[in-house]
């Protein structure tokens, strides 16, 4: 069992779907998601239909199989407070029903694909140290993005509640340090969509320190971008996997387009721009990314 983890609108769908080519590979499909009485052949299938399915009306979103968070199914089987919970998951949080629970959904999946290694992708909270505690020998790779990117993309999204403030989205209560920054600087949504990246980073940071250090693997997405075939490559290696010419040929139908990589700084005014690059600097820097001088002052 291992898990791909990230913040959200971080890259994370593109390299599980990217994994879940190889052949050795299981996964929670999307018609799995959708209903309680999805055929136990589909269910059986998933991996070997969406490796093999080359009908172009099945490969629109709605029709074709792939694999997904799993979000319904697993608040239905599990439960609602692994998918949706107001602070990241800790070991603390593990009962002996709901380690049970966990077990056995992803157990029985994974045997029923005949799955050597089954991988689950979990964004917004690490719940890394939780599942840790659950499945000790399972391996992390933290897909990490410019939290400027991060942050634009939120905001863009439907979905995202920070439009009604930190009382009512799904981060909890803004830390005293942060709500202080974000108070004086006007209470901007964007900065508080950044502010809710590094929410999200610190506890990466805290997960990454209960989980043993060679089944960490930390890849940004940028550089994913920038040399697919390395860095995927990387990843496969981490989780004992081969690079098969059967992977290579469903690697092939992947475009890794970095178009959109820096369109934070057209989507976002130079003063927003400064705002969010000025309270997300420290943690730009710790992860790589360069600040400029002008974007900070």
């Amino acid at each position: 069992m291992d898990f791909l983890i990230g913040t959200g609108r971080c890259g994370s769908t593109l390299l599980y779907e990217v994994l879940a080519r190889h052949a050795q590979v299981g996964f929670v499909s999307n018609w799995d998601d959708r209903s309680a009485r999805t055929p136990r052949s589909v269910r059986r299938n998933a991996g070997r239909i969406y490796r093999l399915t080359t009908v172009p009306a099945l490969e629109r979103r709605r029709l074709r199989v792939r694999p997904c968070e799993g979000q319904r199914v697993l608040s239905r089987e599990v439960s609602p407070a692994v998918v949706d919970p107001f602070r990241d998951l800790t070991a603390d949080d593990v009962t002996p029903w709901l380690a049970g629970r966990m077990r056995r959904f992803f157990g029985s999946r994974a045997a029923e694909q005949g799955a050597g290694h089954f991988i689950h992708k979990f964004t917004l909270w690490p719940r890394a140290a939780f599942l840790h505690a659950i499945f000790p020998d399972a391996r992390f790779v933290h897909i990490v993005r410019d939290g400027r990117a991060v942050a634009n993309s939120h905001l863009q999204m439907n979905w995202w509640r920070g439009h009604l403030g930190p009382s009512r989205w799904k981060l909890g209560p803004l830390p005293p340090e942060y709500r202080e920054e974000w108070e004086k600087e006007g209470r901007s949504l964007v900065h508080l969509a950044g502010i809710g990246w590094q929410i999200q980073m610190d506890a990466f940071e805290i997960a990454r320190a209960a989980v043993p250090a060679d089944q960490w693997l930390e890849v940004r997405y940028e550089d994913l971008l920038d040399d697919p075939r390395k860095y995927v490559n990387a990843v496969l290696e981490f989780l004992g996997l081969s690079w098969t010419p059967q992977f290579e040929r469903g690697f092939g139908r992947h475009a890794f387009r970095s178009g959109r990589m820096d369109a934070f700084r057209r989507d976002l005014t130079p003063d927003q721009l400064a705002l969010l690059t000025r309270s997300l600097a420290p943690h730009l820097r710790r992860y790589g990314y360069a600040v400029q001088t002008a974007e900070t002052a």
